[in-house]
């Protein structure tokens, strides 16, 4: 059966195939700065039991992969056989979306790419989801909230990660409160002002279990004494795997 450590190991060999395609393809606005499919070594340390053998399990081979950045661990599991849909917004989004567009074209890809605003009241392109992958994109939204619970009405599972912290920007140490810091449009270190809502994890714990999500694993990567939400050296991340108890 499909395991996570097998998804990791096979993902080397698309990592390579993508990063000569990008290469040999440059693109207005540039390729995604970063390595999404990395997310699979954190997902691998994640998961336990079970859980880890999930994507062998999952009822049907619908995804979704919102705040895609250019797509790569839809595009790689598209390729395991996956329906894929690829779901971010324009504005934001690294290359407008251009890189996912054309990442389609470049892999003869059948994944479907949608221009969805979560700052907004929205609807997914299909009614029901076995898994979403929400990665890197909690804390970027204004309204967590809301999206978190919209998913949990169309996703049986879902992958998430976002910034939390332990320590505000003034000193105090507030990991064990149900707190979110709200982050001025120029207070981030990185100069980014959608970076909106960073939570403790208490906070994140309980913001799951509001919208109607049950956590199976969960873990911190980072700095794990001294998080704040300014900073980059700083920077604490969750990753989490979550069951829907909303979902039909």
């Amino acid at each position: 059966m499909l395991d996570i450590g097998s998804l990791l190991r096979e993902s080397k060999a698309f990592a390579t195939k993508l990063s000569k395609i990008k290469k040999d393809n440059p693109i207005e606005g540039g390729w995604y700065g970063y390595d999404i499919l990395s997310n699979l070594v954190h997902l691998d340390r994640l998961l336990s039991g079970e859980n880890r053998s999930l994507f062998g399990r999952l009822g049907n081979k619908a995804v979704a992969d919102i705040g895609c950045a250019d797509g790569d661990l839809g595009f790689f599991l598209e390729t395991l056989g996956y329906e894929i849909d690829v779901v971010d917004w324009p504005g934001p989004n690294w290359n407008g979306l251009r890189g996912v567009r054309r990442l389609v074209e470049l892999l003869n890809s059948g994944a479907q790419v949608h221009a969805v605003n979560l700052d907004e009241y929205f609807a997914l392109p299909r009614p029901q989801y076995e898994l979403v992958l929400f990665l890197g994109i909690l804390y970027h939204l204004k309204n967590p909230f809301y999206v978190l619970e919209r998913l949990a009405k169309s996703a049986r599972y879902c992958f998430v990660s976002t910034r939390v912290f332990r320590v505000a920007p003034g000193g105090e140490t507030l990991a064990g409160i149900n707190v979110a810091y709200l982050l001025g449009a120029d207070e981030s270190e990185n100069g980014d002002a959608t970076n909106y809502w960073i939570m403790t994890e208490p906070c994140l714990r309980r913001l799951f279990h509001r919208t109607g999500w049950d956590v199976l694993d969960f873990m911190t990567v980072g700095e794990q004494l001294a998080s704040n939400p300014q900073s980059i050296a700083k920077d604490q991340r969750a990753f989490a795997l979550l069951r829907s108890r909303l979902a039909e």
